[in-house]
């Protein structure tokens, strides 16, 4: 099953722990792309996404 937070920079620290203590491992954690950064909201807030904390592809 694929996990997918999108994390602000407040709110990075929680969408990895979170990710850790729900899955038992490690995520990948990757910055959005310009364009998706506009578009893309955190998923613990209302402001704009940074990264993605996701499974490993």
């Amino acid at each position: 099953m694929e996990v997918r937070i999108f994390s602000c920079e407040t709110h990075i620290n929680h969408a990895l722990d979170m990710f850790v203590a729900e899955q038992k491992t490690f995520p990948m954690l990757e910055e959005l792309k310009e364009e998706e950064k506009l578009s893309t909201v955190c998923s613990y807030c209302e402001n704009s996404a940074l990264y993605i904390v996701a499974n490993e592809n």
